[in-house]
């Protein structure tokens, strides 16, 4: 009877162990494809690559959208403002 419970043991702790690395090995591939994509999209704007300088990126084109959905509501006025936001933002972290 022991010999069962081992077994069953045995078999339990080979999944748990396989579990564990394959969610290792997937978080593993996952941070460097995200580090990958970070390094790519501030070599292609020449920035650089840090939390500050992706917040930057993320504010100006979100004021961008801003203005894209302003003018899609017809407020011209307002998509000029949001507009001339977003593209100053960016131009002062791409240039």
């Amino acid at each position: 009877m022991d010999d069962v419970f081992t077994f069953i043991g045995q078999a339990v702790g080979e999944f748990i162990r396989f579990l564990v690395d394959a969610l290792v090995a997937f978080f593993s591939g996952l941070d460097e494809a995200v580090a990958g994509f970070v390094q790519g999209v501030a070599g292609a704007l020449g920035i650089a690559p840090s939390l500050v300088g992706l917040l930057v990126l993320a504010f100006g084109l979100w004021a961008l959208w801003r203005g894209f959905r302003a003018l899609r509501r017809g407020a011209f006025v307002v998509t000029l403002i949001w507009a001339l936001l977003g593209a100053t933002v960016l131009s002062w972290l791409i240039y």
